[in-house]
């Protein structure tokens, strides 16, 4: 009898390796696109916050418009000129057509002027509302109402600014 032939340990056949390289590529690929799809997410999440911060830098800038344009003309914002309408539980009554103010008065304009920024600033929709309250003794509340659901937020919003003429 013949003595059994032991073989040499040789690495596997080629043939047994076929493909291997393309599936470590395609879960490469994979891995890679999942990543892209996440940075994605994250880029359009950053941009509606983006746009919300920017609303609410419009609204306090021209919360500040409306002051300086009543601190400019004091005498009719102590004489409640500039006000909106009556204030219930903490909201004052809003305008939100510019076109409602009919008068042409300094503060009439000044009012008009300031709904038709917000309108250009914030959205023009009917829920883009500006109102104003004075008292007698020149301190005056400033309220912006807007829709932020475009941009991400959590719908209409309101800012709201306090200051003493």
């Amino acid at each position: 009898m013949r003595p059994a032939r032991t073989l040499p340990d040789r690495p596997r056949s080629a043939r047994s390796q076929r493909g291997v390289g393309l599936i470590e590529i395609l879960v490469a690929v994979l891995i890679l696109a999942l990543g892209l799809l996440g940075m994605a997410g994250l880029q359009a999440n950053a941009l509606k916050t983006n746009q919300s911060s920017y609303a609410r830098g419009q609204a306090v800038m021209l919360s500040y418009y409306m002051l300086d344009a009543m601190r400019a003309d004091r005498a009719a914002a102590i004489s409640l000129t500039y006000n909106t309408g009556a204030v219930s539980a903490g909201v004052i009554a809003p305008i939100c057509n510019p076109l409602a103010i009919t008068g042409a008065t300094l503060s009439d304009n000044n009012r008009r002027d300031w709904l038709q920024s917000l309108r250009t600033s914030l959205g023009n929709e009917d829920t883009t509302c500006g109102a104003i309250s004075c008292d007698v003794t020149g301190l005056c509340t400033i309220q912006i109402t807007w829709d932020d659901s475009r941009a991400g937020g959590l719908g209409t919003q309101r800012f709201e600014t306090t200051s003493r003429l």
